[in-house]
């Protein structure tokens, strides 16, 4: 669902990116993590289409992002770290401009559609009122809504969790596992060790603009050749240390 060659960014010489190459299956959640800087963000903006890269392909769904940007957009959700909205329309408004975006704004199931997402996101309560009253985490849950209105086969995720609360959160993790079940391929980035051992089919983890493991949670054990959490693994193989958490001693 998700192939990306020789994929590469750069930045006045600097490689954000470097000649990434990766295939993801469908209906799987795929799990992108690495240390901050390390180039995560970058990628999933190309595969959003938000940057342009300096070298590679991006194919998704049998397209190729470069030829066919519209059709790729398509089919793709993409759920960004800072939910951008416009702040001066209600929820139900801005869904509806989404809406518009895709061509749905006629559809006969439009209304029944927004009004499922407003529910399962809690949002119904606050569709008339204008999104500059939401908080960050209401934010983030009405662009996931607006990313799933017109039901991509692709979902690209940013830091899904950020900003949402502990029940936010696990209706987040519960929704991904649903829409992995029907076929949708979800790429997501996070920082949440947690998150992506619970909810993630294969992992890859990107240093320096490289990616230096990927496979299943048992995979990278053997691959980092220690037995324990995600966590334990991520450190290993990008060779992070523990910070100490007892501070030293005073001399005094």
């Amino acid at each position: 669902m998700i192939k990306l060659i020789d994929l590469t960014k750069t930045y006045k010489g600097l490689r954000a990116v470097d000649r990434i190459n990766l295939e993801v299956k469908d209906g799987i959640i795929f799990g992108f993590l690495g240390p901050n800087g390390a180039g995560k963000t970058t990628t999933i903006k190309m595969m959003a289409g938000v940057l342009a890269p300096t070298e590679g392909r991006i194919i998704i769904n049998g397209m190729d992002l470069a030829s066919e940007p519209v059709a790729v957009k398509r089919c793709v959700g993409f759920i960004p770290d800072r939910p951008f909205v416009y702040e001066k329309l209600t929820g139900l408004e801005f869904l509806y401009f989404i809406a518009g975006l895709y061509s749905l704004d006629h559809a006969p199931s439009l209304r029944e559609k927004i009004s499922w997402l407003l529910e399962l996101f809690e949002l119904t309560h606050w569709q008339e009122e204008l999104i500059g009253s939401y908080s960050h985490g209401m934010k983030q849950r009405l662009v996931m809504c607006a990313a799933l209105l017109h039901q991509p086969r692709v979902l690209i995720v940013d830091e899904p969790m950020v900003g949402l609360d502990p029940k936010g959160a696990r209706l987040v993790k519960d929704l991904f596992r649903d829409l992995a079940s029907e076929g949708i391929t979800i790429f997501m980035s996070t920082h949440s060790m947690e998150v992506a051992e619970e909810v993630c089919d294969e992992i890859a983890i990107i240093q320096a603009g490289k990616i230096i493991a990927r496979g299943t949670g048992e995979g990278l054990r053997r691959q980092a050749g220690v037995d324990g959490s995600l966590e334990h693994i991520f450190l290993k193989l990008t060779e992070g240390k523990r910070i100490a958490h007892e501070r030293p001693l005073s001399s005094n």
